[in-house]
Formats: C-alpha cells, structure tokens, sequence
C-alpha cells in the first residue's frame, strides 16, 4: 500500500509531463507557429514569393510624407497570391496606394471594410490582379495581392504622412522594418476587441528570409543641423544647402530592426514654440509644437515601481536590455526614496508585496534578484498593471512607474481601461525594449498613464536613453495644461499630458478660422506659467489634414477602450476615415486591374510571407521546430509507456 501511495503522485507527473509535451508538440504546428514552409513533390522545402521593400522619406519640419514600395515577385510556377504583415509607425495616416503592373499604374479607392474585402474577393474569383491594404491591429497592416502570374512582379505603393517626433532638443523618426510576436492575452483582453486578425508568420532564424528592404531620406529640417546620425544602421549622409540626403551604406539590409534617424539642430536655433499651418478645401488646420520652461527645482523624493517583463518574447538581447535598464534606475535611487520591483510572465511575481525604503540593503536585495530574471512564459500584463497601479505614495512624493516591455500583446483595449481607472496619483512611463518594440502599444500606455515612452532598441543606447529618462524624472512636469483655442476648434489630443523638461507638446487642430494668436496655460511646481502662440505668421506645411484626421481617429479610438458606445464611435471613426482617404480599423484601400489576366481552369496558391524575426529575439510564441516536435512527440510517448508499465506492476 505504501508502494502505491508512492508511485501514484510519480504516475500523475508522468502522464501530466507527458501530456503537456504532447500538447506542445500538437500546438508548435499551428498557423502562427514561426515558420511558413511550402514543399514540392520531392519534399524539399521552398519560398514561391518573394518581397522587396522601398521606402522614401520627405521630411520638413515636423511633418515626414513617405512612400513605401512593396515588390511582390513570384518565383514559382503556379499562379500566386500572397499577404504580408506590414508594421508601420504609430499614428501613421495611410491615404494612398496604387497597384503598378509592368506599365499599367491602377490607383486605389477609400472603402468601408466589409465592402473592400469583397471587392477584392471578387477580383479574385474573376482572375484579376487586385490589391488591398487594411489595418489589422495596432500599428500593423496587412498587405494582400492576388492573381500574380508566373514569373511576374507587381508593386504596390503605398503613402502616409506621419510626425516627426522631438525631444531633449534633438529630432528622431523612426520606421519599423519589423514586429515582436504578438501575444494573444488571456487577461486584460475586452470581449469584442480586433486582436490579430492575420496569422503571424516569421523566418526560421538561420533561414534567408526573401524580405529585403532599401531607405532613404531627403531630410530638410527648417534649421541648421549639427550632425545626422543613425543609432539601429550604417548611413551615408550628405549635405545639399539646408537640404540633408540620407541613406543606408548597405544597398540592401535584413529587416530585423526598427530604422531610426536623428537630427541635432544648432543649439541656439532650438525653438521654444514652434507652428505650421494648412489651408485646404477652405478648411484650416494648424499643428505647434511647444518646449516648456527649463527650470531647475528642488528634486522631490520619490516611489518608483520597476515592472519588468519575462515574457518568451523577451528572450535573447530584450530580457539583456531589461534587466540593464531596471539596474541603472535601481542605482539612480537616493535615501529617502522608496521602490518595489516585479516581474511578469504568465504571473505576476512581485519582490516585495509593497514599496520599501531604498537602503542600500534593500537595494543590493533587488539589484541580485532582477540580474537572475529569465525570459519566459505568456504575457499576462493586467495583472502586472494593476500590482503597479495599486499601490499611494506617502505625502511629499511622486510616484512613478517604470514599465519595461516589448509590448508584445495582440490588443490593449482592456489594459487602456485599466489604467484610465486605477491611475490615481501615479505616472506611467513604459520603457520598449528590443529591436521592434510595440511603439503603438507603448505611446497608448503613456498618453492614459499621462506619462512618456522611451524606446531602447540596443545595449548601446541603454546607457544614454535611461539616464535620460531619469533626468526628466526629477524635474517637475508642467502639469493642468490648457490651450485657449478660438471656440469652434477641434484639437487633438483633448487630454494634454504632463511635460517633463525637454518634452514638447504637440497639439493638431482643426480651426473654424484663421487664428493670430493662442495662449497656453500650466502649473509649474511653485506658481502658474503662461505662453502665446503666434499663428499669425506659422511656417506653411503639407499633410495636416490626414495628420489631424488621425489624431482624431485616435481620440475615438481612445473613446472605444474606455467603454465608449461602440456604434456611433464606429461611425464617426469611419466618417472621418473617409473623409479623409484614410485606413482605419473600419476602413481599407482597394486596387483592381479590370482586365482579367488568370482563366477560371488554373489554380492559385496563397502564401503568406514571413517577417523577419527582431534581432536578438529567440523565440516566437508557440515556436517550435520541426524536428524538436518530433522529439517532444517521442519523448512523450516513452513517458506514456512508462506509466503504463509502472501501473501494470502496481496493479500486481
């Protein structure tokens, strides 16, 4: 009896092991799985398509139109059609895209979704070449062409504006050549909620991806410039008058990072108040940008809650970054301070159930427990948010939450809720970790956590990036700050954040008339603080209008994920949308060629081409290899028979 006693728990484990193997093994072949593999008749594996990337930049001011060009090539000898996940930058307003076809140039319609889609499935069925570009979550789009005939390339050209972002005086866009895999959350998830729509598919690591991608940049900032540089690739830069020439020194590079370009004005041309303006369709746009005053105060002590995330996707050089940046902050931490530290995963494991004081006891405790975290598990950020938000600062301090992260979460809607109701007296600043960190994800949790995102893409930039963020930290923000628009005027965002020193505010509006001049108002830590705006004489600028479009596409975004009525939201963000020629979570752009190229008799393939894994990342969800799947199989059936082997002699 005693025997039995014995065995039975070891027999539980073993059928348990054993079934869990089974279940990666089974769950590793699954569309999202990393891998896409095509075989011919002989079983040798093959890509039937490949895809070119071209992107060109024209940049004045703060306001950057780009074209993108997608060359879709079919190398096979069946007819094709293919879909690529195409991660582009956050608040991107995507207004334009043409299907070219040797000489035919074939421009797109704005539609509502639904009427898109079958648009395009017709032009499918009747054999004609057809294009589509739809969002399918976050900053992610999702590109499809169809009926590409043997041997035959056909490029779709697509256009957007987007902002250029300014900070601590210096100029940076930035383009994502690639995503992290997404994480399809079983907590913070709202029902209703997009997720990803399209499978998520990646190149085996050690395989040559069919992905190459080419950049360049016609930079003309409206200032003189100290220097252009690239932190993510090797430059080649030269200078034309004003005007900057920049590009790649590679002819072509592997899309397995984000592209990011700075800029260094002249310091003595570095702008307190910055304004352009739009005139268009008798409508009247304007965008200004605004530095708050440099003010050196009496550093506040402070509570800084450290969230670091373990998940898989944070394996490699990510979980690296994560744990570099939690210790610099960890050692920035002066007596008088309190902190507390966790980590997520599929769980939530805090080192400490609430802040403590910042000894140097207690500091070297936490600075050994983050060194041995490891990259692991889901992505079960709700909980972590609400452990951090949780928590009231003793009087006399601010308190600050850190959020290292890659982001990597298929549909923030629930989290944004979350924030909006338990922010309380905190401040919310997420820091992106990785080579292709989730920069929608990470500007969505500041913007409701009234705080700012810091993207760190390698070890070399950690250093600079945190000690700059921490910087900004001890100064005190401009706080209740308020623009006195003409009435009438719809500027977005409605909600103005806190500013910390070097940050600006960036405000886009929408003007029932030309405006000479706004004031702004604020709260500094000891009086009030005011400042005009002349608009009399704003620098003339293209784009302002799809910019204003899709700050306003945002706001009814926010709207949504803070509960707000579903149907008449929709409408207006697909109003909007239209109006402006835009893609929208509710609206697409579709290109048809109206003469049919493929009879009704010949088969078409679909393939969907791979992303290209972020550099340093080892692990995309549920990956796994074929051949470990195979083991794991085996390895599972063993352990089965042995259980049943060790049973049979208990039963004796």
């Amino acid at each position: 009896m005693y025997r039995s006693r014995r065995l039975f728990p070891a027999l539980r484990n073993l059928l348990a092991l054993g079934g869990l193997l089974l279940g990666l093994a089974a769950h590793a072949g699954t569309p999202g799985s990393g891998e896409l593999r095509l075989h011919d008749r002989a079983g040798h594996a093959q890509s039937l398509a490949s895809l070119d990337t071209d992107v060109d930049y024209r940049v004045s001011g703060l306001v950057a139109e780009v074209q993108v060009r997608q060359q879709f090539r079919n190398t096979g000898k069946d007819w094709l059609e293919g879909d690529y996940l195409l991660p582009l930058p956050t608040g991107a307003a995507v207004y334009a895209m043409a299907l070219d076809i040797g000489e035919r140039h074939i421009v797109a319609e704005i539609k509502r979704k639904e009427a898109a889609q079958k648009v395009f499935e017709q032009a499918r069925a009747n054999g004609q070449k057809a294009a589509l570009i739809e969002a399918d979550s976050g900053n992610l789009f999702r590109t499809a062409v169809t009926n590409v005939a043997p041997g035959e390339t056909v490029t779709i050209v697509l256009h957007y504006w987007q902002r250029v972002d300014y900070r601590a005086g210096g100029f940076s866009l930035r383009f994502p050549l690639t995503f992290t895999p997404r994480y399809h959350m079983r907590e913070g998830a709202q029902p209703g909620d997009a997720g990803i729509a399209t499978a998520q598919v990646f190149a085996d690591d050690d395989a040559r991806a069919p992905l190459r991608t080419h950049i360049a940049v016609r930079l003309d900032a409206g200032v003189p410039l100290v220097a252009v540089s690239s932190p993510s690739h090797a430059i080649v830069s030269e200078r034309h008058g004003k005007r900057w020439d920049v590009r790649l020194r590679d002819a072509s590079v592997l899309p397995d990072r984000d592209f990011v370009l700075r800029w260094q004005p002249k310091p003595q041309t570095q702008p307190n108040v910055a304004s352009f303006s739009q005139d268009i369709d008798g409508q009247h746009y304007a965008m200004l940008m605004l530095l708050p005053p440099q003010q050196q105060a009496q550093r506040l002590p402070r509570e800084l809650i450290l969230i670091i995330d373990t998940s898989g996707s944070m394996g490699g050089e990510s979980i690296r970054q994560a744990r570099a940046a939690l210790d610099l902050a960890l050692s920035q931490l002066q007596p008088g301070d309190r902190f507390n530290v966790a980590e997520f995963n599929s769980i939530l494991n805090p080192w400490r159930s609430d802040a403590v004081a910042a000894t140097p006891e207690a500091l070297q405790q936490a600075r050994a427990w983050v060194d041995q975290l490891q990259a692991r598990g889901g992505t079960e950020m709700e909980p972590a948010l609400r452990f951090a938000l949780a928590g009231h600062a003793p009087p006399g301090y601010v308190r600050q939450v850190l959020f290292a992260t890659d982001g990597a979460v298929d549909d923030p809607n629930g989290l944004m809720q979350l924030i909006d109701r338990q922010l309380g007296d905190s401040r919310l600043f997420p820091i992106g970790i990785g080579s292709a960190p989730n920069a929608g994800f990470l500007q969505a949790a500041a913007r409701h956590g009234r705080g700012s995102e810091t993207l760190i893409t390698d070890l070399g930039t950690l250093t600079e990036s945190m000690q700059g963020l921490l910087a900004r930290l001890d100064h005190p923000a401009l706080r209740d700050i308020k623009v006195d628009w003409p009435a009438g005027t719809d500027a977005y965002p409605r909600q103005l954040p806190d500013l910390y020193l070097g940050e600006p505010l960036l405000v886009t509006a929408k003007l029932p008339q030309s405006t000479a001049q706004v004031q702004v108002h604020g709260s500094l830590a000891d009086r009030a603080w005011t400042a005009p705006v002349d608009l009399s004489s704003p620098t003339a600028a293209e784009g302002l209008d799809r910019l204003w479009a899709q700050s306003r596409i945002a706001d009814l975004e926010d709207q949504l994920a803070r509960g707000g009525e579903l149907p008449a939201l929709t409408e207006q963000i697909t109003r909007t949308a239209l109006a402006a020629h835009l893609v929208s979570r509710y609206t697409s752009l579709v290109a048809v060629d109206r003469t049919p190229s493929r009879s009704a008799d010949a088969a078409l393939r679909h393939e969907q081409i791979p992303n290209v894994m972020p550099a340093g990342t080892h692990f995309a969800q549920t990956a796994t290899p074929a051949e470990l799947e195979l083991w794991l199989a085996l390895l599972a059936l063993l352990l089965a028979a042995l259980g049943w082997w060790m049973q049979k002699r208990v039963c004796r």
